[in-house]
């Protein structure tokens, strides 16, 4: 065989080594590459790896940078929210206390407890969650519990003091590793409540009783300090039990409903006494005016003489001037004096509307209450808004507003206001929940006597007391003591099947220090003979003469 030689004589390459046997090929290591021929990388090939690895470089540059610059901020919050958590340490909220230190609302571990007797639910109200209030509830932790209804709700900001706040560690596992506080909680104020507890449940129970006896839907009743605006007693039939709240829900008598503050009521003959005082400011009568009750007036009718209209009195009561009229409420007499008849003048509507408002119905108490009523006066403006059909104002519509009827409608709060003013000389005072020994004195927000005399305002407090002594209010003539009221049947829709029994007034008579309201609701009329409103009052008190005398002095 040829061998190739190179310059110097020497072998070079032996043929066998340039090609391959293939009967050695099995014994070759292929894993090794053994038995092949190695060939150089092409350019080509190089340029492209080259190339994916600086792209590659490229899109991790730009993920850095995006995670980094772009992003480095939100990120790094992201993480610090995943490591630190802010955990919310929700205070003791503030007790509740009645004027004499008798606890209505107060803590357990994990609760929040309340005073088992009847009469003080719509006054201190209840707990729920921020998910359940329509609004504002974005400023309240979702697990805080915040005040719904009464004074939980009205103080609620000065009950619940400051949530603190605790930073917790933790890891990928939720443990906490160390934890610091950042913000101490502070305990909620205690609030001391102008309101005596004991009368409340008495006053309660005795609404509750006569509802349920004589078929009353409802009821409420409201003791007021005329000196100061305290709100001695402030009751609201039926009540729900704050600690099961679901179960009131649905309840078709109203247990919600504060009717001390937001029901609203026909008033009837309970607005006399304001007629009064406007009729003898305004020189319609004097006090000895007599006017005469034949049990009807007649009103002719210049169109259809044989029609005239009649405005029926609840009885014929003869001659009467302004304290009997009082006394026994003949509508005959404040028909008259409110509308005018024959010879004898009227104040009119206008006047009606301004004196009435005067004493503080058609407006609010100033008592910032949740769901507090302002109630309605019947004015020509009114009956256009509400009856299209029959705008026209007529002078018996008047009448009917002059003895409380119509579209009357006021709260029980307005009227132991108004009863308030009338003990006082015309001092319109601003109720209040809380004791007085821990706020400013309120000062009248009215002062009335700028413009009606005290001889004027003696005249129907002599008028209410000849009520007790002699008339409709007989029942509170009591030798425990000396009591000036007036007494209401409120007729209700078209049949007047049902009444509104009520009775306001004040006491002591010579001294007034308490001025009341109280309203039995639509009562039948055949079954509450003899009942309502002056008994609910006569009970409660013949119950201070003996268990509070402090009161009746």
């Amino acid at each position: 065989m040829m061998r190739l030689k190179n310059k110097k004589g020497l072998p070079l390459i032996d043929p066998d080594e340039i090609f391959l046997d293939s009967r050695n090929l099995p014994l070759f290591n292929t894993q090794q590459l053994e038995g092949q021929l190695e060939k150089p990388i092409t350019k080509r090939t190089l340029y492209f790896l080259v190339g994916v690895f600086l792209l590659g470089l490229v899109i991790f540059l730009g993920k850095i940078y995006q995670l980094q610059i772009n992003q480095g901020e939100a990120f790094a919050e992201r993480s610090e929210r995943n490591t630190l958590r802010h955990t919310s340490i929700f205070p003791q909220r503030g007790v509740i206390y009645d004027r004499y230190g008798l606890e209505l609302a107060w803590n357990d571990p994990e609760k929040r407890v309340y005073r088992e007797e009847p009469g003080v639910s719509h006054v201190v109200g209840y707990l729920g969650y921020p998910s359940e209030l329509s609004a504002s509830s974005s400023a309240y932790d979702p697990r805080e519990l915040v005040g719904r209804d009464g004074v939980e709700r009205v103080f609620n900001e000065s009950l619940r003091g400051q949530t603190g706040v605790r930073i917790e560690e933790i890891n990928v596992r939720n443990e906490i590793q160390s934890e610091y506080l950042l913000q101490l909680p502070r305990v909620g104020e205690n609030l001391m409540l102008s309101i005596d507890a004991r009368l409340q449940e008495k006053l309660y129970i005795s609404i509750e009783t006569l509802a349920k006896e004589r078929g009353f839907s409802g009821g409420a009743g409201v003791l007021l300090d005329v000196k100061t605006g305290e709100l001695l007693s402030l009751v609201s039939y039926p009540e729900y039990d704050p600690k099961n709240i679901a179960q009131f829900l649905t309840d078709p008598n109203k247990p919600f409903l504060n009717r001390a503050v937001s029901g609203l009521y026909t008033p009837g003959s309970i607005i006399k006494p304001i007629i009064a005082l406007g009729a003898l400011n305004e020189k319609i009568i004097d006090p000895a005016t007599k006017i005469l009750s034949t049990g009807v007036l007649t009103l002719p009718n210049p169109f259809f003489p044989d029609q005239p209209s009649l405005f029926r009195d609840w009885k014929a009561h003869g001659l009467v001037n302004l304290r009997q009229a009082l006394a026994v409420s003949s509508d005959v007499y404040f028909y008259e004096i409110g509308g005018g008849f024959e010879d004898q003048r009227g104040l009119g509507i206008i006047n009606i509307d301004n004196y009435v408002r005067l004493f503080g119905l058609g407006e609010t108490t100033g008592i910032n209450w949740p769901g507090e009523e302002v109630g309605n006066i019947p004015t020509p403006e009114w009956k256009k808004a509400n009856f299209p059909k029959d705008p026209i104002w007529r002078i018996g519509d008047t009448y009917h507003t002059a003895i409380g009827q119509y579209g009357f409608q006021v709260t029980p709060l307005q009227m132991a206001r108004a009863a308030g003013a009338i003990a006082t000389n015309g001092a319109l005072i601003t109720p209040t929940i809380l004791v007085a020994s821990t706020t400013p004195i309120q000062q009248p927000a009215r002062n009335i006597s700028t413009i009606i005399s005290p001889e004027i305002f003696q005249i129907v407090r002599e008028g209410m007391r000849l009520a007790v002594t002699e008339g409709t209010s007989q029942v509170l003539n009591t030798s425990s003591v000396a009591i000036g009221a007036k007494t209401g049947t409120a007729e209700l829709g078209v049949t007047k099947d049902y009444v509104n029994s009520w009775a306001i007034g004040f006491f002591p008579y010579e001294t007034p220090r308490y001025a009341f309201a109280v309203i039995m609701e639509h009562g039948r009329v055949g079954t509450i003979s003899g009942v309502g409103g002056a008994s609910i009052m006569r009970e409660l008190i013949d119950w201070l003469a003996v268990n509070a005398p402090e009161y009746l002095r």
